[in-house]
This record gives C-alpha cells, structure tokens and sequence, in this order.
C-alpha cells in the first residue's frame, strides 16, 4: 500500500522503541504501547501547549471576529482578508488546535501496520502473556473479540471526557456538538482494529484528560489589553496645559464699565 509505504520511517522507529522498551525496560509487549503513548506524549507538550495558548486567544477574541463577521458577510474575500489581518495582529495561529491531532495521524496509522504485522516479525516467539494487558485483551486480536468491547467503552467514555474539555474551548455550540458526537460514530470502525491499537487511543485520552485538568487550573489565561473609548478622557500632560486648555474654552468675559457720577449742583458729587 502506498501509504503503508509512505510511513515506513515511523513504522521502523515504533518497532525499535517497542523493542526496546520490551526487552532493556522489561515491559510487557502490551504494558509497551501504553509507555510509547507516554512518550509521544511527552514530546509533543510544546506543541499541545500552543494549542492551549491559542485557543484561549480564539476565545477571547472571538467579539471581535464576529463583528468582522457580521461586517463583511456580504463579501466572503474580504472577510478572509480581515480575519487573517486580524490574526497576524494579534498573533494568533487559527490552525494550532489542530497540530496534536495532525501529528498523531500519522503515528496512529503506523502503529496499525506494525501492530498488523507484528505477531510474525517482532513478537515472534514471546509468550502469549506478553500480549494480554491485565489478562483482558490481546493486542494483536480485534478488539470486538474477548473483553475488548470493555476497552471500547473505556475508549469512549475517556474519549467524550477529553473531547469535552476542549469543546469549553469553542464559540460555536454546533462544533461542541459534532466533536461529542464524533466519538460515538467511530465505534463501528474501531472494533475492526487490534486491541494494541485501541489501548494506545485510550491512554492519549486519559493523558488528554490529565492535561486539560492540569492546564485549567494551573495555567493562567491572557488577559485582553484594556481599549479605548471615545469616552476615555485624554491623559492631562501638567497643571498648566489643563488650566490653560480651561481658560481658551471659556469665552472671555467683558471688563465692567466704571460707574459714571452724576454731580448735584450746589452740592457735593451724588453717587
């Protein structure tokens, strides 16, 4: 298959590191795939921390692009120039949510081929023990068979749970709905993979879930700059341009005339 060629690469480096955690860590072959999922993990914190940091960013701002929006809803060119303007002032990455996900494809599906082929080149001869995870399921069997339908519904329920803290992320209530829906529809076609497969998916889940714990109450969200109004006063540079600006406001008024006297005659002036 084309694609199973194109990921070769990754196919060779999750073969080593399988090997290696299995025969110089002393893991079993199954006990391996939750250390790697760990690994992958690990290294793609940086990347799953710009996803954060940009989804908070989208979330703040999201008034503001909406009213760009609104603005320019008759003219969809326009909008996207706006928006991506916007972004690039703001420094946001509108694509950064997705970087995990991207970067987890490639390695999901290379796993797949290993573990497809696995049982004839690298677990060829380890005992069968290796292969179950806590004597429920064995790696390389589907997971429909056995206690796997049990690893489904952790799958699941680990899977709504993670979904869930990065839906309170969104705007759109539509996009909550279909990333709460997506992982119900994916059971038809996860009961065809091998249980290894699977037990990787839950365990990027629950480190998913852990994540989102972690970061709602450790990390601190950004903080819009304050903006300002057409009723914010300017700021006063001194006491004398303000008294001065005070005084050219106010008209001048007229000096008052003197009093005229009127004298009396034959007798002193009258005031």
């Amino acid at each position: 298959m084309i694609v199973a060629g194109i990921l070769s690469p990754i196919e060779n480096v999750l073969s080593q590191v399988l090997t290696w955690l299995h025969e110089t860590g002393g893991l079993s072959w199954a006990w391996s795939i939750v250390a790697l999922t760990v690994i992958v993990r690990i290294l793609l914190v940086p990347v799953a921390l710009r996803q954060i940091h940009s989804m908070q960013s989208l979330q703040l701002h999201a008034p503001e692009m909406k009213a760009i929006q609104q603005r320019y809803k008759s003219d969809r060119q326009k909008q996207s120039e706006e928006l991506m303007k916007f972004y690039k002032e703001n420094k946001i990455n509108p694509y950064a949510p997705c970087l995990p996900i991207l970067f987890q494809i490639p390695i999901f599906f290379s796993l797949y081929f290993v573990l497809k082929n696995a049982e004839k080149h690298i677990f060829k001869g380890s005992p069968d023990s290796a292969l179950h995870w806590l004597g429920l399921v064995k790696i390389t069997e589907p997971v429909r068979d056995g206690w796997g339908p049990t690893l489904v519904i952790v799958y699941a329920a680990s899977q709504l749970i993670s979904t869930y803290l990065m839906s309170t992320q969104m705007q759109s209530n539509a996009q909550k709905y279909a990333m709460m829906i997506l992982p119900i529809a994916f059971i038809p076609f996860i009961i065809r993979f091998p249980a290894g497969l699977v037990l990787y998916w839950v365990t990027t889940n629950l480190w998913t879930t852990g994540q989102g714990i972690v970061t709602r109450r450790f990390m601190p969200k950004p903080v819009l700059p304050p903006k300002r109004s057409s009723r914010t006063p300017p700021k006063e540079t001194g006491p004398e341009p303000a008294a001065a600006a005070a005084s050219d406001s106010k008209p001048a008024t007229p000096a008052a005339a003197p009093r005229r006297v009127r004298r009396k005659r034959g007798g002193r002036p009258r005031r």
